[in-house]
């Protein structure tokens, strides 16, 4: 063991942690949920740190040989040393203290390794006078928060990008087979069944648009306002400098705010990010449910197309498949939506010049952007791109819907079609064959008027 000392006193920590007492008296004090901050949190925030000795030694703030070590130390951790000394539970102190002091603490002690001393010899690179310089919590976590998010973006747009190309696929594959259009569950006019999947890959596409839009929010950094906005304790150059070194470290495209007393303040650019995240769980919800309405049966439900069969749905059950896919997806998305209910409440709660709830609203954010990304990968792969169409099946609903009688309305007015729809429902028949019965028209003009490419495009029926 080691003695550390802080504000509050004296405290053992083991000898060979990374971490040191603050960061001891975090994890004593929230043993909450037993979840750790991802890697991408991690990464994003030990980049801040990495960027700030540059960037103070540039400016010459900081000794170059402290400068370095942190550096160096910073390197280790990107490259995936030392990520178990990151021991602060994700429900922490308020506006994410404990975590902010864990890094310090981690990248000091592995710097005053890296510069021949030994861990918590602070004298010589202290995890607040150094590490953190020209830093507060307040204005690197939010910082990190924003970076971490807009990577996970990047790999949840690819997911989206793949799910919205199979359904187009499937939209082209599916697009001569006729079939029933369902409003209300009850039988409507008919559609193409490519016509359903090309509507649910539009509706991902608005969904994206709208992601990216959001996610443009994110790319403002809170870094330089430190405790209030106000850049107290930070070089007049501070600020737009590591605007451009993070940019440059990460890839991405990072801007100074308008005002980065507000931006301390407000979280709105995250509650904006999640409501996203949100709609596109409600629109991949929909369209789950709707591929396993579609999929029901097989003998005694809809059965117009199948989903790939994954594994055995019942243990009682013989030969019984469960569409668990589309299930799952269904279980992401609600999760999603809590997630988006959790981070909302949390952007409420700001006081003053900060939000202390960061971590809560972090924490929530990164969860649906990672799930829903997964999500999108397991309905594309293991779903989506092995569906079958029971072709058979559409033309039969096509033929039967009483939808059908829609189209008659230029010809015989809306009464008298519905006159034929209760004969249909009544004799138990088409609404061809009453058509054809009751000379409303000839078998040829049926074959002619009632094609499944007329009854599927904009147009108006009319006898020649």
């Amino acid at each position: 063991m080691r003695t550390e000392k802080d504000s509050l006193g004296e405290k053992r920590v083991p000898k060979e942690a990374y971490y040191g007492i603050q960061a001891l008296r975090g994890s004593e004090n929230f043993k909450i949920s037993g979840i750790r901050e991802p890697e991408v949190f991690i990464r994003a925030y030990v980049s801040i740190k990495k960027a700030a000795a540059q960037v103070n030694f540039e400016l010459g703030a900081l000794d170059k040989k402290i400068a370095h070590a942190i550096i160096h130390a910073a390197d280790d951790v990107l490259g995936g040393k030392f990520l178990d000394q990151f021991i602060i539970d994700v429900f922490q102190a308020g506006a994410g203290t404990s975590f902010n002091m864990n890094t310090n603490e981690v990248l000091a002690n592995r710097a005053l390794e890296t510069m021949g001393y030994h861990k918590g010899e602070y004298a010589h690179a202290h995890p607040n006078d150094h590490v953190n310089m020209a830093q507060s919590t307040n204005d690197t976590f939010p910082t990190a928060m924003r970076i971490s998010a807009l990577w996970e973006y990047d790999l949840l747009k690819q997911a989206l990008l793949g799910l919205i190309k199979a359904l187009k696929e499937k939209a082209k594959a599916f697009d001569h087979i006729p079939k029933a259009a369902r409003t209300h569950l009850q039988d409507a006019v008919p559609i193409r069944l490519g016509q359903e999947f090309e509507a649910f890959a539009m509706t991902l596409e608005k969904a994206r648009h709208h992601i990216e839009s959001a996610k443009e929010g994110l790319c403002h950094l809170n870094i330089g306002g430190t405790a209030a906005g106000t850049g107290i304790n930070s070089h007049p150059q501070y600020a737009s400098k590591m605007v451009d070194a993070l940019s440059h470290m990460t890839k991405l495209p990072l801007k100074q705010p308008l005002s980065y007393v507000e931006i301390a303040q407000s979280t709105a650019d995250f509650v904006t990010y999640s409501s996203a995240l949100k709609n596109l769980a409600l629109d991949i919800i929909k369209i789950a449910n709707d591929l396993r309405l579609l999929s029901s049966g097989p003998t005694v439900g809809f059965g117009e197309i199948q989903l790939p069969a994954v594994q055995p749905g019942s243990s009682i059950m013989p030969g019984k498949v469960n569409p668990v896919i589309a299930e799952c997806a269904n279980m992401v998305c609600y999760q999603v939506i809590g997630n988006d209910v959790t981070v909302s409440m949390a952007s409420q709660a700001s006081q003053l010049q900060l939000n202390v709830m960061m971590p809560v609203i972090v924490f929530n954010l990164l969860l649906s952007s990672k799930i829903l990304t997964n999500a999108m990968m397991m309905l594309r792969e293991k779903c989506i791109e092995g569906i079958l169409a029971n072709e058979k099946q559409c033309r039969a609903n096509f033929e039967k819907t009483l939808g059908l009688a829609t189209a008659l309305n230029p010809i015989i007015g809306y009464e008298k079609a519905a006159e034929v729809v209760k004969e249909a429902v009544r004799s138990d028949t088409s609404i061809l064959q009453v058509i054809e019965k009751k000379g409303i028209l000839s078998k040829k003009e049926i074959q002619k008027l009632f094609s499944a490419d007329r009854l599927t495009a904009p147009g108006i029926l009319k006898r020649d």
